[in-house]
């Protein structure tokens, strides 16, 4: 298929390791904890609306700590102590996001979206004739996805293959190598013959 968005030239950085550790089920922990909140939240999305669904994590988060502070001023009444308000400790910590870790993040995001804007102008203004054909044929398979799916389900399906296929990948890495091989020197004879008979086609030599 084409090229693709090409990333930049830096390394991976600090939050792209602990995307990898995620998916990889480094700490079955976190990963449990992150998959299935995600999972739920799609699925919740997929029978309600983004306000219902928010609605009603609010309205659950409210009634535990509601529940918890009633039962807290009653018990404190009744044993006649001073305990003062339970998530006093919570309330006085300070909330917000760290301007070095904002300043990080939007540097990565914006650097993405550059990538993207250049990559997309490359294909659409058809710098590369075979790379701009092969993100045509791309285009058209993804209207015959979008007719069978919607955009939800796309989601819900790609969250389960990013929890699955990098940990399938790395216990059976050497059968999935030799196929995916296989398949890219079909492709790329293909795109020679292709090449060939096309006027301009042609890719130049690096």
């Amino acid at each position: 298929m084409y090229r693709g968005f090409r990333s930049p030239p830096n390394d991976h950085t600090a939050y792209e390791k602990d995307l990898m550790e995620l998916l990889y089920w480094r700490d079955l922990k976190n990963s449990g904890i992150v998959f299935g909140a995600s999972l739920l939240l799609l699925l919740s999305l997929s029978v309600c609306s983004i306000i219902s669904v928010l609605s009603y994590v609010a309205l659950a988060f409210l009634s535990v700590t509601i529940s918890f502070r009633i039962y807290k001023g009653v018990l404190q009444a009744i044993q006649k102590s001073d305990e003062g308000h339970p998530f006093k400790l919570y309330l006085e910590q300070e909330v917000s996001l760290p301007d070095d870790v904002v300043r990080k993040y939007s540097d990565v995001a914006l650097g993405r979206v550059n990538t993207a804007i250049n990559e997309l102008r490359r294909l659409f203004l058809v710098e590369d004739l075979v790379d701009s054909l092969k993100f045509a044929v791309l285009m058209w398979i993804l209207t015959y996805v979008g007719a069978l799916f919607n955009g939800l389900t796309l989601l819900i399906l790609g969250l389960v293959a990013m929890f699955t296929c990098p940990v399938v990948y790395e216990k059976h890495q050497a059968q999935i190598d030799h196929y995916v091989a296989l398949v890219r020197n079909h492709v790329k004879d293909v795109v020679g013959k292709v090449q060939a008979k096309i006027p301009g086609a042609k890719k130049k030599e690096e």
